[in-house]
Formats: structure tokens, C-alpha cells, sequence
């Protein structure tokens, strides 16, 4: 089960709570949102495990980009100094060298740039998770503790006097 799942899950459980009469406060069964989060806890070591793995792919792809990259210059040196015996070839030669070694490098930047930016996405979605997670059980916890959520009053007792 996914991990927004499981969050959706808890936060059926705290809206479909019983509420306390004249408080802001819930009753959720304890064992049951124990389970839950026990259950989050098995699935986000497995969005880390894809988060490193995307973070290693970008690597690899790098690593490959930069080759590829090594790999075009090297051909265009070769390229350029077999064509050394005439002038018009040389620059010839040397012109498209350099283009090679222009489109190597954007290719590699371009690469790195959509590794990159797919890593934030991933990241920036489990951020978002385990915000919303640590939201939730904080305002279950501070329920279960009787406090008050933000803006809210706790009822006084009325006086006996009148």
C-alpha cells in the first residue's frame, strides 16, 4: 500500500472519530492507529530505498554522459589530427570538434539537469509525506492529551453563582 494511502487512512480514522461532547477532542481506537503507523513505517523505508536509487541512476547517467563526452572528444582529436595535412580540412576538422564537444556537453548538462530536477520531485513528495504525517500524529497527540488545537478555547465551568 502506498504511503499517501496509508496517510489517508488515518486521517479517515481521526474524521470519522467519535467526538468528545463539548470538546474539540476525538476518541480513535489506540491499537488500530498503532497499526497504521507501524504499517507507514514498512513503507517508507521503500520510497527511501527508490529515493537512493534515483540518486544513483542520476550518478550512472553522469558517469555515462561524462564518458560519451570523453569518448567524442577523443574521436574528434583523432578525427582532427589524421585531417592535419590541409589547412582548409584542420578547420574544418577543428570546427566540428568543437561542435561535437558543444552538443557532449549540453547533453551531459541537459541530462544531469532532468536527473536532478526528477531527484527534488521525488524528494519533495516524500517531504511532503512525512509533513503531513508528523501534522497528523501531532494533532492526534495533542488530542489524546486534551490540549486545545490552535484557535480553539477550552469551554470554562460555569459558576455556581450565577
Amino acid at each position: 500500500m502506498e504511503t499517501f494511502e496509508q496517510i489517508d487512512r488515518i486521517e479517515k480514522m481521526i474524521s470519522e472519530a467519535r467526538r468528545l461532547p463539548f470538546t474539540s477532542n476525538i476518541i480513535v481506537n489506540e491499537e488500530e492507529m498503532y497499526d497504521l503507523i507501524d504499517e507507514l513505517r514498512q513503507i517508507l523505508p521503500e520510497e527511501f530505498k527508490q529515493a537512493r536509487w534515483i540518486v544513483k541512476e542520476r550518478q550512472e547517467m553522469l558517469e555515462e554522459a561524462k564518458k560519451d563526452a570523453e569518448r567524442l572528444v577523443q574521436e574528434a582529436i583523432e578525427r582532427a589530427e589524421k585531417l592535419v595535412g590541409e589547412t582548409e580540412i584542420v578547420k574544418k576538422a577543428t570546427r566540428q570538434a568543437e561542435e561535437i564537444i558543444r552538443a557532449a556537453e549540453t547533453r551531459a548538462r541537459t541530462i544531469r539537469m532532468e536527473a536532478e530536477d526528477y531527484v527534488d520531485e521525488k524528494l519533495a513528495n516524500i517531504q511532503a509525506i512525512l509533513h503531513k504525517l508528523l501534522t497528523t500524529v501531532e494533532k492526534g497527540r495533542e488530542q489524546l492529551q486534551g490540549k486545545p488545537a490552535e484557535g480553539e478555547v477550552m469551554p470554562q465551568a460555569y459558576s455556581e453563582e450565577g
